[in-house]
């Protein structure tokens, strides 16, 4: 599933692409997405200049003077820049052709991704109103994961993945984050310090920029031979390795499932 580096890289690939021009065509193989692609949409998006690509969460905003589409990549949703005479396969569900002679397109196998428009702001629609702080910004720190979890008497790392606690961290990244600030993942959010949180929150933040940017060089490869989106190789210290030795104390690494998600740890480095 694409996790928030993922989805910041595919927003930094179609940027470029995107901003400044002029979307002249709109084809809509399949509306039965997670939710149906809006009737309105090719009347209301056909014909408009994106402003910017921005991003909230794990969705992606194309921004025009009309409005907004909001688009969520689900399970294994992808977006590509493609020629736009390249031929769509059984999953490419929705084209915006553009005035510059390429297309972007939307490719989602299991069809759980998304593709509305607004015609108000965004960030206020249903989906993204309620959603919590950017893992990356200023307001997300140790006070704020300290003051959110008072009383939780939920683990943290169900506490960490919730979008309304922050957005975009998932299993992987979850896994990756406590790992790194020694943290047991079945410890209860209430009874963990002011002190660890802020450690918590400043591993966060840099295991989601070194994904990033492990995203960014495979940026050149975003538009490739195959049509496939440049996401990056992950480099993983404990998610996928259960059983493995940890990376710095060599313990054999511990697997459990939590919230239905599978939940890799060390018992001697996180407490």
């Amino acid at each position: 599933m694409p996790e928030l580096p993922e989805v910041e890289t595919t927003r930094r690939g179609i940027e470029p692409h995107l901003t400044g021009v002029r979307i002249s065509n709109i084809i809509i193989r399949q509306r039965q997405l997670r939710w149906p692609v809006p009737r309105q949409l090719e009347k209301s998006l056909g014909g408009q200049t994106v402003n910017s690509v921005t991003r909230r969460g794990k969705y992606l905003l194309l921004n025009t003077d009309a409005g907004s589409a909001i688009i969520h990549l689900g399970m294994s949703g992808s977006l590509q820049i493609v020629n736009s005479g390249k031929i769509a396969g059984p999953h490419d569900h929705v084209d915006l052709q553009l005035a510059s002679q390429t297309t972007l397109r939307f490719t989602d196998p299991r069809r759980f991704g998304c593709l509305l428009w607004t015609t108000a702001n965004p960030l206020q629609h249903k989906l993204l109103c309620n959603l919590g702080p950017e893992p990356l910004s200023e307001a997300f720190c140790g006070d704020y994961l300290y003051a959110q979890s008072r009383n939780r008497k939920l683990n943290v790392k169900a506490f960490l993945m919730n979008s309304h606690t922050v957005v975009g961290i998932g299993n992987i990244y979850a896994n990756e984050s406590l790992f790194l600030a020694g943290i047991h993942p079945q410890r209860a959010a209430g009874r963990i310090s002011r002190q660890r949180y802020q450690r918590l929150a400043d591993r966060v933040k840099e295991v989601l920029e070194d994904s990033i940017r492990q995203g960014g060089t495979t940026l050149r490869d975003f538009v490739n031979s195959s049509g496939k989106p440049g996401y990056f190789q992950q480099t993983l210290r404990v998610y996928g390795r259960g059983g493995e030795t940890c990376p710095q104390c060599s313990t054999p690494l511990q697997e459990i499932r939590l919230g239905q998600r599978s939940t890799v740890y060390c018992k001697h480095c996180q407490r």
